[in-house]
């Protein structure tokens, strides 16, 4: 078995992470893609919307890929949530699975902070899939440990959607539509 792990703050998913997604899944052969929204995520200087909703969200968002699941892992575990310790968790769940932790160049320019880095380089394989707007700061195709894998990137951030969101600006075709009126529905971003 072949897993996808996709972390992050999700706040709020959009169109972005669900075409990294489905690449990665298809050219790396996986069996599932794992989104994990962050409880705590330690990297995040600004405040971020409740995990509630960035979990709500992001289940409305891959509901309709039989390939997506989504974990709480990090949502349920108390304190930061740390890759080292999510990737830990996926090991012992499926003991026999091959873990590739999919990331973007936009985290991998903060990677060499991440908490226990060194053993996060053990645990599992690293897929960094290049998006529109980030130069590749990695070159070369497929090695040991680390895949870098061009995707056709949907140009969209979620910085993007929450400014868009605040100043009265559309953002429909930028996430999917249930994402989009949960949004609304709750207030969030405004």
């Amino acid at each position: 078995m072949r897993l996808g792990l996709l972390g992050g703050t999700f706040d709020p998913i959009h169109f972005g992470h669900l075409a990294v997604a489905e690449a990665v899944r298809y050219e790396m052969g996986l069996d599932k893609v794992y989104f994990i929204p962050s409880g705590q995520p330690p990297h995040k200087k600004r405040k971020v919307a409740p995990a509630e909703h960035r979990l709500a969200m992001v289940r409305l968002a891959v509901a309709s890929n039989p390939y997506f699941e989504v974990s709480t892992v990090e949502i349920e575990r108390p304190g930061p949530s740390y890759t080292v310790d999510t990737v830990k968790e996926f090991r012992r769940l499926f003991p026999q699975a091959e873990i590739f932790f999919i990331l973007g160049m936009d985290a991998l320019a903060e990677f060499l902070t991440w908490h226990r880095v060194e053993e996060l380089l053990t645990l599992c394989h690293f897929v960094v899939a290049t998006r529109p707007g980030y130069p590749s700061a990695v070159k070369g195709g497929r090695g040991r440990r680390v895949t870098v894998l061009p995707v056709p990137g949907v140009a969209v951030s979620s910085t993007e959607i929450r400014e868009r969101v605040r100043a009265g600006k559309p953002i429909k075709y930028l996430l999917p539509e249930a994402v989009e009126e949960y949004i609304y529905a709750h207030g969030l971003y405004q």
